[in-house]
C-alpha cells in the first residue's frame, strides 16, 4: 500500500519499499545483539555473575525495534497485493531452472560435475539463440544428452521445481502448508 512506501524523487511511476527496507537494515543491530548475549552466556561459569548485567541493553533494544516493526508489517502483508500472473512470469524468463536439468541429469547417473557442464552449454546455446531452457527443441536437449527425455519440459517447470523442495522445512508447496498450519496453532494459543 502506498503508505508504506514513498514515491521515487526522480521516477514518479516508481514505489519504493522504504518501510521494508529500514526494517531489514534494523536485522543487523538486532542480530548484533543477539551474538552479544550468547558471546555474555558462553562466558559464564555455573551461576549468576555481574557479567548478567550486560544483557539488558541489547534485550530492550530488541524489543523496541520488534515492538515498532511488527505493525509496520503487519499493515503491509494486510494492504499488498500478490501478483501471482507477475511472479509466475518472472520465473518462467530465466534460468532459474538451470539446476533442475543437473538435477535430473544427476537422478538419471550422470555425476553431477558433468551434468552442470551440460547444463551450462545448453544455457549458453539458450542465450545465443534467445530462448530459455523450456523452449529449446527436444532434439538440442537430447544432443547435449542421451540421458535427456522428453519429460524434461515437466521438470523444467517452475510448479514442478517446487513441488520438489519437499524436504523438512523446505521451500516445497507441501512444507510450506505445513509451516502456515505450524504457525496458526502458535498465534491461537
Amino acid at each position: 500500500d502506498d503508505a508504506f512506501s514513498t514515491g521515487s524523487s526522480i521516477m514518479p511511476q516508481k514505489k519504493n519499499p522504504d518501510m521494508a527496507e529500514l526494517i531489514r537494515g534494523k536485522t543487523g543491530r538486532v542480530y548484533g545483539n543477539l551474538f552479544g548475549l550468547l558471546t555474555t552466556l558462553k562466558g559464564l561459569p555455573l551461576a549468576y555473575n555481574k557479567d548478567m548485567q550486560e544483557d539488558k541493553e541489547g534485550m530492550f533494544d530488541t524489543v523496541h525495534t520488534l515492538t515498532g516493526s511488527l505493525p509496520i508489517f503487519e499493515g503491509m502483508i494486510r494492504t499488498m497485493t500478490v501478483r501471482t500472473d507477475s511472479m509466475e512470469g518472472a520465473v518462467s524468463a530465466d534460468f532459474s531452472n538451470a539446476t533442475e536439468l543437473a538435477d535430473y541429469l544427476a537422478a538419471k547417473g550422470m555425476p553431477f560435475r558433468e551434468a552442470h557442464d551440460v547444463t551450462g552449454k545448453l544455457v549458453f546455446t539458450c542465450i545465443q539463440r534467445g530462448y530459455y531452457l523450456k523452449d529449446l527443441p527436444f532434439e538440442d536437449m537430447k544432443a547435449a544428452s542421451p540421458l535427456i527425455g522428453e519429460d524434461i519440459y515437466k521438470t523444467l517447470e517452475p510448479r514442478t521445481a517446487v513441488e520438489r523442495r519437499n524436504s523438512l522445512g523446505g521451500t516445497g508447496f507441501e512444507q510450506v502448508r505445513k509451516q502456515l498450519e505450524l504457525a496458526k496453532t502458535l498465534v491461537d494459543q
